[in-house]
């Protein structure tokens, strides 16, 4: 039982968290995107390739074997066929939401946050010395001290060194 309650426990703070809802106003927002780019896709493309051929691309196809058409219905009576014009159809569809979507969302955001962080000051601090630094301060003082000479390591290194060996 208890088992239970830490999955249960476990999918109550998956769905807190606030990136399922994140994630479902993405889908919904892209589903009506969607809506949008197969209307230009219908309502501008299609017409342009259109002018070389047919209209509607779903009619683009090519037959593996010996094909009919009814001449009454439109209708395929037999054959196998390869229906290109709406794998092409699809691809221009991704291709166009790709592109609205780095140009209207993922461009200008990149550029507001290079913005940002050219507005942030420089943290100009010295790096803290790396753990291989503080030992190989440590030991040449060691060495110095055995030595009988009296060489320190540097303040700011002792005191790094003293917080290191707090914590």
């Amino acid at each position: 039982m208890s088992e239970n309650k830490g999955v249960l426990q476990g999918f109550k703070e998956f769905l807190m968290r606030g990136n399922v809802i994140e994630l479902a106003v993405a889908v919904v927002v892209g589903a009506a995107f969607t809506n949008i780019v197969n209307a230009v896709v219908k309502g501008v493309i299609n017409p342009i390739i259109g002018a070389f051929g047919s209209q509607n691309l779903d009619n683009y196809k090519a037959c593996l074997t010996t094909c009919h058409v009814d001449k009454k219905t439109g209708e395929f009576t037999d054959g196998i066929y390869i229906l290109w014009g709406s794998v092409l159809s699809a691809a221009l569809t991704f291709l166009i939401t790709a592109a609205v979507v780095y140009f209207l969302m993922i461009l200008p955001m990149n550029k507001w946050k290079a913005r940002q962080a050219a507005k942030n000051p420089v943290d100009e601090t010295p790096a803290a010395p790396t753990e291989v630094e503080l030992l190989v301060e440590i030991r040449d003082a060691l060495i110095a001290q055995r030595n009988g000479s009296a060489a320190t390591p540097s303040a700011s290194s002792a005191t790094v060194i003293a917080q290191k060996t707090q914590q």
